[in-house]
């Protein structure tokens, strides 16, 4: 089924592969690796609507878009119409293009304060905080769009994104992404995609499709079934940001993209190593690094075909590694580490191949 351009209010989206907004994962050196790697558009990760927290260190790296394509796009949690239109017009006022509210997230920490995936189930506060932020962009030189992130619904007996949807888009929301789980889910099961489309016949806004897409085939699958726009990739890209692109790429009818050497694995990951380091200090970064570093092993140890490395089963193996690095608390001694991983890997598919 051939794809229309996806439109975010006035802005042209080259193609309909987007980046999830997830929090602690996707700040600056991540969105801008996902945008090497072939992703159109990327997202913030979840920014507070309070204004007590606006200039705090953490915030301020979190609303870092310096040298990033346009459209920026920012998402914001609250559960205050006022704070949230205040937070807006803040962001907006420092360069942020595209506001998008989080009815998405599922953990404790949000619910408990009504905020993300909590408004799925208070309607009326939900479409309260969505009201205010509209209003509060409106009259602006230049249109600032509103998106939604959201579930299909609270739990299975109450699915009602369908008719939220439909009350989003009386309002002015310019997009909507579904997440094909239930807040009562969390991460848990599968994401289903009977609501989603459901959402998107009920809408003439653009409707994006997230969760469980791991692959170039399960996206045309899920694009093929829901009829949406677009999709929205989140934690199947961990460790692999190349998927962006093979997606991308059966997505607009383009050749089909093979799963990059190991060689092309340890640059993409060096470059974010670098990137992270240098954009959260060495102090800060050696430890934020480790949780991209712990999706980027298992990825080398699965492209390298082999079986055992160094008498290791490659799951031990890359167990091990994982422990040992967590333990180092300087980022030289961590290249030198990965190096040394890499290496070690390189070596055990050259014999095994002779």
């Amino acid at each position: 089924m051939p794809l229309n351009p996806l439109m975010i209010g006035p802005y042209r989206i080259a193609h309909p592969v987007l980046v999830a907004p997830m929090a602690g994962v996707t700040d600056r050196p991540y969105r801008q690796l996902c945008r090497r790697f072939g992703a159109a558009y990327a997202v913030s990760e979840m920014a507070a609507s309070n204004p007590a927290l606006w200039r705090s260190v953490k915030t301020s790296q979190r609303l870092n878009h310096q040298g990033e394509p346009a459209p920026i796009a920012v998402q914001l949690a609250g559960a205050d119409p006022l704070m949230m239109a205040e937070a807006a017009r803040y962001n907006a006022d420092r360069g942020a293009q595209i506001i998008d509210i989080n009815m998405g997230c599922p953990a404790k920490k949000v619910c408990a304060v009504a905020a993300g995936s909590a408004l799925m189930g208070q309607e009326k506060l939900a479409l309260d905080i969505i009201d205010a932020v509209i209003q509060a962009l409106a009259n602006r030189r230049e249109p600032i769009p509103v998106t939604v992130k959201m579930r299909t619904g609270i739990c299975d007996s109450k699915l009602n994104a369908p008719h939220l949807a439909l009350a989003m888009e009386a309002l002015g929301v310019s997009m909507i992404v579904v997440h094909g789980r239930t807040r009562e889910q969390g991460f848990q099961g599968h994401a289903e995609y009977e609501t989603i489309r459901q959402v998107k016949q009920a809408v003439s806004i653009p409707v994006v499709a997230n969760g469980d897409i791991d692959s170039a085939a399960k996206a045309r699958q899920v694009l093929d079934q829901t009829g949406c726009d677009a999709v929205m990739v989140g934690r199947a890209a961990l460790g692999r940001p190349w998927l962006f692109a093979q997606i991308a790429a059966e997505l607009t009818g383009q050749p089909a993209i093979a799963d990059p050497s190991l060689d092309d694995v340890r640059e993409a990951m060096f470059a974010h190593f670098e990137d992270h380091i240098h954009f959260y200090g060495e102090a800060s970064g050696v430890r934020s690094i480790r949780k991209h570093v712990a999706w980027y092993l298992p990825q080398w140890a699965g492209l390298s075909g082999l079986q055992q490395i160094d008498g290791l089963l490659v799951q031990d193996w890359t167990e091990q590694a994982l422990q040992r690095f967590f333990h180092i608390d300087r980022p030289e001694s961590q290249r030198v580490f990965l190096a040394q991983c890499f290496d070690l890997l390189m070596q055990n598919q050259w014999l095994a191949a002779a």
